[in-house]
């Protein structure tokens, strides 16, 4: 049985039984990933309202730390995140479990970024806001998406460096050292960027 089909007709049971418990649909394990606590104390209750069994992490080591002891059916991962970006985590999940649908969500849609999300394994990429609907929608793709709207307004510098080092931090699996290598880059002065949270730039 392709476990992708298992998936739809978990999603689907979902979306039909609208949240009713239903004790002979098993529940689709759903990991959360965002530092917005805000946003994960809204998005959690409406995702468990239409059947999944959430967990929640609020920066990407310890999303990883929770899936390497059970590797979740389903992940919704924030790109931009302090510490590891979420492009590290997707990489992470995938290596965990090829199956696992991802959807990666960021305030700021860029082409860029949502490619790279696809190649790592993300299913979908949704720019915020997004509601539960969406989310579950997305999950029913069977493969990335093929076209990504571009961001209506250019990144500015800062942004861009943002968004290239967690690209080069996802190709090396996190490890800081071996990206400053990479970068020709400081390891202080990259821990440094690193730790700059990207809402502080200009969107």
């Amino acid at each position: 049985m392709n476990p992708l089909d298992t998936k739809d007709n978990v999603v689907n049971n979902m979306v039909e039984n609208d949240g009713t418990e239903n004790d002979t649909v098993e529940k689709a394990t759903l990991l959360l990933v965002d530092d917005d606590q805000d946003f994960l104390n809204a998005l959690a209750p409406a995702m468990r309202k239409r059947g999944f069994l959430v967990s929640l992490a609020n920066s990407a080591e310890s999303a990883f730390e929770l899936a390497k002891n059970d590797p979740p059916e389903f992940a919704v991962v924030d790109l931009k995140m302090s510490g590891n970006s979420g492009l590290v985590l997707v990489r992470q999940l995938a290596s965990l479990n090829a199956g696992t649908r991802i959807v990666v969500l960021t305030g700021f849609a860029s082409v860029t970024t949502a490619v790279e999300a696809i190649k790592l394994g993300a299913t979908h990429y949704l720019a915020k806001p997004v509601d539960a609907d969406e989310i579950v929608a997305a999950f029913e793709k069977q493969t990335g998406d093929d076209e990504v709207e571009l961001a209506s307004n250019p990144l500015p510098i800062e942004r861009l460096e943002w968004e290239h080092i967690h690209r080069v931090l996802a190709e090396h699996d996190g490890n800081i050292s071996a990206t400053a290598r990479s970068l020709n880059m400081h390891r202080r002065t990259l821990q440094r960027k690193l730790n700059k949270h990207p809402s502080s730039y200009t969107k």
